[in-house]
């Protein structure tokens, strides 16, 4: 570690800042987010700074003598942007005085640098790389930015109001942790996180001993929940920000046989994980005894996520948990996920909808042969209609029969969609007639198949005709 991290308290004093121009503006933003009086010398004599509130305006002093001049007493911290020979001239004053000073993209004149910051108010983050790669740091915050709750702030300001009244019940300090931890992790947080603050301050004022909920440490004394959540297609950048959360807070993770190591790896390190899923044409544990798993590790206290490809309610048999769970009498959420027929169709740039040709677009699932011929063709063979079948690659031959019999154009594009959005990813495209042969090519999945004239719209369909188009020219 090249710096010590430290939080500045702004209010000890003024800040002092020289500088101009966008570089010296967004300094100033920064300093007033974080509620600094500002002594500023502007060294093109130009203060204005448009959208700025009247509060944050009056917290500026506006200085228009000689910066190399200014007085260093007092002065909490000295920052120099944009400001050129004359920053470097305060910086070493600064330097001499011992008043802490940060010049931007200038680490040799500085004592101290500043971090990428993620503010949620009264959480503050700050992310540094010794000054070596701001641009990584920006990165390292974009992912705390994704998986810490907005509201995290709220729920230290609430935690805050309530420190020393709980400090005067719970005099112990291991006991005063547990139950900070029991309010953090279990309902009370959950539903400050969730914008329900009067409620969480509710639960929290009808605690009548905190030292009992504190010391409830016995499994099935705490409440235990499951969370319903959608992996998404397979690119774990495709997580939604709440699936990264509940995964992080998670104590046992259940996942399907799809769910690929890297969205694994986005769990909490010491969650347990347990395999659930099956392959097509496995075995598996059978979906009674994954429902029995969930309810018995809600019951024991334990934050349980079931963790599924795609979405849990599209072909994922989240509906059939969600029922179990509810009545088992067991706190259940769930979080939506990308599904793996959106994922598959932004990637190869297929629109499953698009005006005046694709009005309608229809989700199905034919695992088998016989899945296939209780699908009512006859409903599909609208040429505006996109159809997105999942887990269709054993029912290919059966899906293009049906499709053809009941009148379907064996001239229709096609497209197959193989491991979408995962970097062994391979997308097939061709026509109707021809999908068996297609999805041959594919080299085994899970794979979608989308159907219908949308797919001409892909780059893979357009770069695929053009090759033929001109092996067809160059025969003739």
């Amino acid at each position: 570690m090249k710096f010590l991290p430290i939080f500045l308290d702004t209010s000890r004093g003024p800040i002092l800042l020289v500088g101009a121009g966008d570089p010296v503006r967004a300094r100033l933003r920064l300093l007033l987010a974080a509620e600094a009086r500002v002594r500023w010398h502007a060294t093109d004599g130009d203060f204005a700074v448009p959208g700025l509130d009247a509060a944050a305006a009056s917290r500026i002093e506006r200085e228009e003598s000689d910066a190399r001049n200014a007085d260093l007493g007092g002065i909490v911290a000295v920052f120099c942007a944009g400001a050129g020979a004359i920053g470097e001239s305060v910086a070493a004053r600064a330097l001499t005085a011992g008043v802490p000073v940060n010049v931007m993209d200038d680490p040799a004149r500085s004592s101290f640098i500043v971090p990428a910051i993620v503010d949620r108010g009264d959480v503050v983050a700050a992310i540094g790389t010794g000054g070596a790669s701001p641009v990584v740091a920006r990165r390292v915050r974009e992912r705390i930015e994704a998986v810490l709750p907005a509201r995290i702030g709220d729920l230290a300001a609430m935690i805050g109001r309530w420190r020393k009244t709980i400090h005067d019940h719970i005099p112990d300090l291991p006991l005063r942790r547990r139950f900070w931890e029991r309010v953090i992790d279990g309902p009370i947080g959950e539903a400050v996180l969730a914008g329900r603050a009067d409620e969480a301050e509710g639960s929290l004022k009808s605690i009548a001993d905190p030292s009992a909920y504190a010391g409830a440490s016995v499994p099935g004394d705490v409440e235990g929940c499951v969370t319903l959540v959608g992996a998404g297609p397979g690119d774990p950048d495709l997580l939604t920000v709440k699936a990264l959360r509940a995964l992080q807070d998670a104590d046992i993770v259940f996942y399907d046989e799809l769910i690929t190591p890297e969205i694994l790896d986005r769990a909490r390190r010491d969650a347990v994980r347990v395999p659930v899923g099956r392959r097509v044409g496995k075995p598996g544990i059978g979906q009674d005894a994954i429902n029995r798993l969930l309810i018995d590790a809600a019951r024991s206290g334990r934050r349980a996520v079931r963790l599924k490809g795609g979405d849990p309610f599209i072909f994922g048999r989240g509906g059939e948990e969600a029922e179990a769970l509810r009545e088992a009498g067991v706190r259940c959420s769930v979080i939506p996920g990308i599904t793996a027929g959106l994922g598959a169709a932004a990637e190869s740039g297929v629109p499953l909808t698009y005006r005046h040709e694709a009005l309608r677009v229809t989700f199905l699932t034919a695992h088998k042969a016989h899945d296939a011929s209780n699908v009512d063709w006859s409903t599909l063979t609208d040429r505006k209609m996109t159809v997105v079948v999942y887990m269709g690659i054993t029912a290919a031959p059966a899906i293009r029969s049906g499709l053809l019999a009941a009148g379907r154009s064996p001239e229709t594009p096609v497209g197959v969609f193989a491991r979408a959005t995962r970097p062994d990813a391979k997308t097939v495209v061709g026509i109707l007639d021809h999908l068996p042969a297609l999805v041959r090519d594919v080299e085994g999945g899970p794979a979608i198949l989308v159907i219908g004239d949308v797919v001409s719209h892909s780059a893979r369909w357009r770069n695929t005709n053009s090759f033929l188009q001109t092996l067809q020219m160059a025969a003739e």
